[in-house]
């Protein structure tokens, strides 16, 4: 960290995105405690982990299985009740380890993975809670199944895989307005009788919360700045 960096007051900045979330559900005649807040702790270290953890947030979010499982068993001693969610892409070679060590898997979006994850739960005895990733905007570069494949892919995992399909998730296209996919991700999800949304971050987790969100993924705005990694 350089000089003229600042540990932000990550208390003071988590209690100002609960408050904001709460008047988001209001506003929406929601009750705020349908949405969990999961606090995206990607690129920093279990020091910036411990003020939340201290103001009792323990839903965290993270995009990759190695950092998730270098950072997390010893605060899980610390701290009970945390759930961990896996937020970033997950290559089948690493499933066995993801499942370990997360509590629900975010980011299903294909059958190869989805029948990994079928396995490596029955294998460990575990039942992890999944989310479909849905890539709203089509987007070549992003992971996700396309929101015309969807119906069918949800029906794969639940009927085919067995999966506990709790939810939905996505990424909208940065230049694009996200209410247009969260209010896709809302129909998709209504049609095929799923609960769950997680959807929204620090940019836009207010304008998810007024369209259904259950989850909203929000990172800088508690933990501050990120350097940007660079790619595994």
């Amino acid at each position: 960290m350089s000089s003229f960096d600042q540990i932000p007051d990550i208390a003071a900045n988590l209690a100002a995105v609960q408050a904001r979330i709460a008047d988001a559900a209001t506003a929406a005649g929601r009750d705020p405690a349908a949405v969990t807040l999961v606090a995206v702790g990607k690129t920093f270290g279990p020091d910036r982990m411990e003020p939340a953890l201290a103001a009792g947030q323990r839903a965290f979010g993270e995009n990759r299985v190695q950092e998730a499982a270098d950072k997390w068993p010893a605060l899980r001693d610390r701290h009970p009740g945390l759930v961990l969610h896996l937020i970033g892409p997950l290559q089948t070679n690493k499933v066995k380890r993801a499942v370990e060590v997360f509590d629900v898997i975010e980011t299903v979006d294909r059958p190869k993975l989805a029948r990994a994850l079928a396995d490596a739960m029955g294998d460990q005895g575990r039942a992890l809670d999944c989310f479909i990733q849905v890539n709203t905007g089509a987007e070549e570069q992003k992971a996700g199944v396309l929101p015309a494949d969807a119906d069918a892919f949800i029906a794969q995992c639940r009927d085919e895989f067995l999966l506990p399909v709790k939810g939905l998730m996505c990424i909208p296209p940065v230049d694009e307005e996200p209410s247009l996919h969260f209010a896709l991700l809302a129909a998709i999800a209504r049609r095929n009788g799923v609960a769950g949304l997680s959807m929204g971050m620090s940019g836009d987790y207010e304008v998810a919360v007024r369209f259904g969100a259950t989850h909203v993924r929000v990172g800088s705005a508690i933990f501050g700045a990120r350097t940007p990694q660079v790619p595994a």
